[in-house]
């Protein structure tokens, strides 16, 4: 039996969640979670996979069961989800690693990868977009709109994103048998960013979801220099990161893998054995002592 392991840790004066599981001996995988959920979204996958790897699953400040302080205390930004999770893992020794990510757990991997290459030993993305192709224009319009310009009506759309029904939608869209889905994932998310104070932070990181987009080109440099072993397991119907976005990944990385799934994008929801699957071989393909 697996045990996971619910901790905490104080990382630049903030108290960091996180779920920790398998031998530290073991080769680390970091799972880097989207918007949103939180370390949540993980809780089927990790027991599946510790039995050969050190797992480390945070939540990002600002969701989930970390701290989450208002944006009069804190300026909310991919940059700095980056430097929190780059010190948690710094403070629990963690200098070589692979990385999960999803969604914004994909911009916040990127600025990990970039920042210290020679730290990742591969990547497996799960709809965690880096290319213009993987962007589903009806569901990110009104985001670049409200980069663009913040204002009553930008504002209102974004707001309808934090509602129920919508964080319900990103879970069951593209799912054949939406039975599969646990009810109890998108009320759980809903009830934490409903938390007084936190629509502003969740506005605030829309606003800066514009600069992982610039990103971009330094990302897909790091990709052709380093060649780093890479596994994209996509929901094929995903209507917000789509299959598109995953095909992207071999323009970059010939020897990239890329599945696409039946699912959306929350995979794990319902289809967590067929992706834990194909991170255990790959990863024990590619990653020295997995």
């Amino acid at each position: 039996m697996v045990q996971v392991h619910h901790r905490e840790r104080t990382v630049d004066g903030h108290q960091i969640f996180y779920r920790e599981a398998g031998d530290p001996a073991a080769p680390t995988l970091v799972l880097l979670h989207g918007y949103p959920t939180s370390s949540f979204m993980f809780r089927h996958l990790i027991p599946l996979l510790a039995d050969s790897f050190h797992v480390v699953a945070p939540d990002h400040l600002g969701f989930g069961l970390s701290d989450a302080p208002s944006t009069s205390e804190v300026d909310y930004s991919f940059d700095l989800l980056a430097e929190i999770t780059e010190g948690l893992l710094a403070d629990l020794g963690v200098d070589r690693y692979a990385i999960y990510v999803q969604d914004y757990g994909a911009p916040v991997g990127w600025r990990l990868a970039l920042r210290r290459p020679e730290a990742i030993t591969a990547i497996v993305t799960q709809s965690g977009n880096a290319y213009d192709e993987g962007f589903v224009e009806d569901f990110w319009e009104p985001v670049l709109a409200y980069q663009r310009s913040q204002d009553a009506t930008t504002e209102a759309a974004i707001r309808g994103a934090l509602s129920l029904d919508a964080i319900r939608w990103q879970y069951v869209h593209g799912v054949a048998d939406t039975t599969l889905v646990d009810p109890e994932a998108w009320v759980h998310d809903h009830a934490l960013v409903s938390r007084p104070g936190n629509d502003l932070v969740q506005l605030a990181l829309f606003r800066d979801y514009a600069t992982n987009v610039a990103l971009y080109p330094q990302v897909h440099e790091y990709f052709r220099t380093s060649q780093v072993p890479l596994l994209a397991v996509w929901g094929e119907g995903d209507e917000i990161f789509g299959p598109d976005g995953a095909r992207a990944f071999s323009r970059d990385l010939p020897d990239a893998e890329v599945h696409l799934v039946p699912g959306g994008h929350f995979l794990l929801e319902s289809a967590v054995h067929e992706v834990a699957d194909l991170i255990r071989g790959f990863l024990g393909s590619r990653v020295a002592g997995a």
